[in-house]
């Protein structure tokens, strides 16, 4: 079996760099899980009035709702099993702003219905958004948002782009610094840049068998539409 991404990514797996290759080869088939630790150079929003709904989505791990400078943060890439059969991992980001860590939450499986993987942000898995792969010239892992959908119960829409979020992933590996370097930027067709963080990492593997999945790791709720 082969991971999420690498079903994503398809032929094009082998052009990223060695390191982002290992990085996202981690499966349930691999046993694998990948703990990456660094700092967020910049933490950024746009302009004032996109904070009540940063405020709003951070109540449940959605973005997040502060801004800061040189953020101490962990990212936990974890494999497992859903309560639906699918293979998922973990994209779980813990910052550590003065006073008050934030978490932004994320889980992310493969969908062959959709033909990409399917994003589900925060505690609950309210928000499905399919994600687009691609690799540039230099072996960076891109990643582009597409279509998003907002899913409470029998409610279930798709969010229209006047006030969706288009979300661009670069992650790189920096040869010289021995680092991962992330860059994520969210913006809006019709208002503009809305969130965004910049920052690097150091990673390491660990046996997923051994230490399985951390308490408060997992979603409250698991949704089983894609």
């Amino acid at each position: 079996m082969t991971s999420i991404f690498q079903r994503a990514l398809g032929a094009d797996f082998d052009r990223l760099h060695p390191q982002i290759r290992r990085r996202f080869s981690i499966g349930t088939d691999s046993g694998e899980a990948c703990v990456g630790r660094g700092t967020m150079d910049r933490i950024w929003h746009g302009r004032s009035f996109v904070r009540p709904f940063l405020a709003l989505g951070g109540s449940r791990n959605i973005l997040v709702p502060q801004t800061g400078r040189n953020i101490p943060f962990v990212i936990e890439n974890v494999p497992y099993t859903d309560s639906f059969g699918r293979e998922t991992v973990t994209f779980v980001r813990t910052f550590a702003f003065p006073g008050r860590p934030r978490r932004f939450d994320a889980t992310m499986v493969f969908s062959a219905e959709r033909g990409c993987v399917v994003d589900y942000l925060g505690t609950h898995q309210h928000l499905a958004t399919d994600l687009h792969f691609s690799v540039d010239g230099s072996g960076a892992l891109v990643i582009r948002s597409g279509e998003h959908r907002f899913r409470e119960g029998p409610v279930d829409v798709r969010v229209p782009d006047l006030i969706g979020g288009d979300a661009v992933v670069r992650e790189s590996y920096d040869e010289e610094a021995g680092r991962f370097r992330i860059q994520v930027r969210v913006g809006n067709r019709r208002f503009g840049p809305l969130f965004g963080y910049e920052g690097s990492f150091t990673a390491e593997f660990v046996d997923v068998t051994e230490h399985g999945v951390r308490a408060g790791l997992r979603p409250l709720r698991e949704e089983a539409r894609t």
